[in-house]
């Protein structure tokens, strides 16, 4: 006795089920595979903060400089930065684990898995994440004054004097409130150098600002670890900043789609160390 087969209309009827199946499960896969990427990102930012509090700790409770450059000789270059480290070297570069991992390696770490852009610096191994740079990582170029005393900090020792330096753990009066690493991203991709809404004391450079913010890219949310070492996801979305800056913001806002970009506050109270 033959074997009875599938009648055309059975196996239509087959078919037609497993696709309603996977219309159902795919928005629940997506949802659930951007959940996680959101907690793995969360976790890359604490592991971030906790590495920040170990370099204080080891460095005069100083937390790492942003960036800052040191040519060493006619051949020799040191791009240092608190993520990596470039070293150009008779032209060609090599790349190095930056000031804030102290000589070990966490690539992982530095990478956030929902962001598939650009960086905004050439030849960036990593990509997505952000350091709090008006008011605590300063760097090179920085022109920010001490509120205590009135003149430009500086540290004498380092290659180039007129790096500012950055700011202490003991300074930051609110850590709890206070961004130190974030889902950086701006509209011409990521951007390692965190920056509040508006100008402070000494740091009045407001172009910079525009490159400077978060990326709202987990289901409209955006990660960040604060000062005393935890991290959370954050809605609120502000585009308050000098005029130029916030118009950017938002014309390139009205075409995003996954992922929009603004600040933490509407004030530079989620970046401040009082």
């Amino acid at each position: 006795m033959g074997k009875k087969a599938f009648s055309l209309v059975e196996l239509l009827v087959v078919i037609s089920i497993i696709a309603l199946l996977t219309s159902i499960l795919t928005p629940s896969v997506v949802g659930a595979r951007r959940q996680a990427n959101r907690v793995y990102c969360l976790n890359n930012l604490r592991q971030m903060a906790l590495a920040a509090d170990s370099y204080a700790q080891n460095n005069n409770d100083y937390y790492p400089i942003a960036q800052y450059s040191w040519q060493e000789n006619a051949s020799t270059t040191y791009a240092y930065c608190w993520d990596f480290t470039q070293i150009t070297e008779n032209g060609q570069t090599k790349i190095v684990p930056g000031l804030l991992w102290e000589g070990d390696n966490f690539e992982k770490i530095q990478h956030c898995p929902s962001f598939k852009g650009n960086d905004s610096i050439t030849d960036s191994p990593y990509t997505g994440y952000n350091y709090n740079t008006s008011y605590i990582g300063h760097g090179q170029g920085e022109s920010v004054t001490d509120a205590y005393t009135g003149s430009v900090i500086t540290n004498p020792t380092l290659p180039l004097f007129s790096i500012v330096m950055p700011a202490k753990t003991t300074q930051v009066r609110k850590p709890l409130s206070c961004a130190l690493f974030g889902d950086g991203q701006f509209y011409e991709g990521a951007n390692k150098f965190m920056r509040s809404p508006w100008y402070w004391e000494g740091d009045y450079d407001f172009d910079i600002r525009k490159g400077g913010t978060q990326g709202y890219r987990h289901n409209r949310m955006t990660n960040v670890a604060w000062c005393d070492g935890h991290a959370t996801s954050q809605k609120e979305l502000y585009t308050n900043s000098p005029s130029k800056v916030r118009a950017k913001i938002e014309t390139y806002n009205v075409t995003a789609t996954d992922c929009k970009i603004g600040f933490l506050s509407p004030d530079n109270s989620a970046y401040g160390l009082e």
